[in-house]
């Protein structure tokens, strides 16, 4: 039902996969991009990506290109090629005086979006001239960092979220790489930094992650308030807010055209429905008992110093399989659709990699549709 991969002691604060799944780059919470490959159920690493100067923000890998995008809090990004067996990076200029926060490429993979603590968003394609990537700004009405983004299926519009408690949706067409977009269910003008739509639910809570739905007519986001919040468009932008006894959600992504995961400091990936004008908690993904205590060895004693300054095991151990805050959460196998699998990674230093249709059929209750 789940496959754990251990990183070490060191959080795993982002991660990507290639095409195939069998590539991972993720980043320890430094200034290092570490590069892994898949050999028999077990991660080597063969690479590390060492030019970015402060932490690591973003990283997101993409299928078709195999290019990998990178931001940092050193106000940079590059995009990273593979040539003869190395990685190889390109530079990127995206004009912005504070840290870079979250980095997305585009579905087209045309061009890729930065969001960054200068209350803008950087919109970067390609100059084959000067071989760099450029960069326009969206930035009204945007007066705060923004934290989070994510691309419309329609390779135009783009979600953001930001630390004065909103979700936004803009145009980023460029008429240099995209051809001229028709109407969405978000409205039809689409001119360059347009703000398609703008909202808030009513809470205090910076948004921590946003999703489009697979056909792009919903978007779902979660704030550092316990709140999940769900629009869809085609409801006249009907918004649903649910808040719960749980704790704050840092990653959030659709499963189904109705179906979403949330994870983040409870440690629990957890499933929601948005069907019948509703939007509901379904149950926890994680559903592991309580381990049994009994003789720890030298080797677990210092293992559990080394982690969690206890030599103790039954003291501190979470009922779950991530014993700490989950940072990310992603589609592992199959589409925003129809996921087959999801990873996340978390603070514990662990990915997990969860069979949604396994879980599905072992879980009394848990209906993923």
């Amino acid at each position: 039902m789940t496959e754990v991969h251990d990183f070490g002691i060191a959080p795993v604060t982002c991660h990507t996969f290639d095409k195939n799944r069998t590539g991972l780059a993720l980043s320890h919470n430094d200034s290092n991009v570490k590069i892994y490959k898949k050999s028999a159920n077990k991660w080597q690493e063969t690479d590390t990506l060492s030019e970015h100067g402060q932490r690591v923000t973003s990283i997101d890998w993409a299928p078709n290109s195999n290019r990998i995008v990178t931001c940092s809090a050193d106000r940079n990004a590059f995009v990273w090629m593979l040539e003869d067996g190395k990685w190889k990076q390109v530079l990127v200029i995206p004009r912005i005086n504070r840290a870079a926060t979250f980095v997305r490429w585009s579905p087209k993979e045309n061009k890729f979006a930065v969001a960054s603590g200068s209350r803008l968003i950087a919109i970067c394609y390609y100059d084959v001239e000067n071989n760099w990537w450029l960069s326009h700004h969206i930035k009204k009405p945007i007066r705060s960092t923004v934290t989070c983004l994510d691309w419309h299926p329609n390779n135009v519009l783009i979600a953001a979220g930001s630390t004065d408690f909103k979700c936004r949706i803009f145009s980023a067409y460029r008429k240099e790489v995209d051809e001229k977009p028709g109407p969405s269910s978000w409205g039809s003008k689409m001119m360059f930094g347009a703000l398609m739509a703008e909202f808030a639910n009513g809470g205090g809570g910076w948004v921590h992650s946003v999703s489009f739905s697979a056909s792009g007519n919903k978007v779902a986001w979660v704030g550092h308030d316990s709140s999940v919040s769900v629009v869809d468009s085609t409801k006249g932008n009907e918004l649903l807010v649910i808040k719960d006894s749980f704790l704050p959600f840092m990653g959030i992504t659709w499963i189904t055209e109705n179906s979403l995961v949330a994870a983040g400091y409870d440690c629990n990936p957890m499933l929601f429905s948005h069907t019948g004008g509703k939007l509901t908690l379904v149950g926890q993904l994680d559903q592991s008992q309580e381990k049994e205590s009994g003789q720890i060895s030298a080797m677990n004693r210092f293992k559990n110093l080394d982690k969690k300054a206890t030599a103790s095991e039954t003291s501190t151990d979470l009922k779950t399989q991530h014993q700490n805050t989950i940072t990310q959460v992603s589609v592992y196998s199959g589409t925003k659709a129809d996921a087959g699998k999801i990873a996340t990674s978390g603070v514990d230093g662990n990915l997990i990699i969860w069979d949604l249709k396994s879980l599905e059929k072992s879980i009394q209750g848990l209906k993923i549709s």
